[in-house]
């Protein structure tokens, strides 16, 4: 009997303990801005997106705004476009606002990172459907490597 009840108590705490998993992994997936809230959307052209990728976090100064919606590529100028939903509590940037895409850490994830413009009279602010001009596409490690090793000039 008692070994009967001892099984019964093991079970229940590795079920337990999966469903706790699950939800861990679930709120660390979704961290940050949550699909729920209202956002728009903002465009951005590169030249190179290295390693970016959809969901990846866009962030101004650290504190995370938004993710990337999708990555496509213009068919007029072969050039990635990247869609980025921004949730609406940070509705104020200015069309004087710059965008890049950074590293965490040396070989860590990539991400864009959204510098704020400056805002004067007769400045518009980001709308949903706006296009960033200013961009500076990522630094790929290998061409770097490549160029200080081989002196390349590309």
């Amino acid at each position: 009997m008692k070994s009967r009840k001892a099984e019964l108590m093991v079970g229940f705490f590795v079920v337990l303990t999966i469903a706790a998993g699950l939800l861990l992994a679930l709120k660390v997936a979704n961290q940050g801005m949550s699909n729920t809230g209202e956002s728009y959307v903002l465009f951005a052209k590169f030249d190179n997106i290295g390693g970016l990728k959809e969901r990846s976090a866009v962030k101004v100064g650290g504190v995370t705004v938004g993710r990337v919606d999708s990555i496509t590529l213009d068919h007029e100028d072969f050039t990635p476009v990247v869609a980025m939903s921004i949730s609406s509590e940070f509705k104020t940037f200015p069309e004087t606002s710059s965008v890049a895409i950074l590293t965490s850490g040396l070989l860590g994830e990539q991400y864009i990172g959204f510098n704020p413009g400056f805002a004067m009279d007769g400045i518009e602010n980001l709308a949903d459907g706006d296009y960033i001009e200013d961009t500076k596409s990522a630094l790929v490690l290998e061409d770097l490597i490549g160029q200080f090793l081989f002196g390349k000039n590309d």
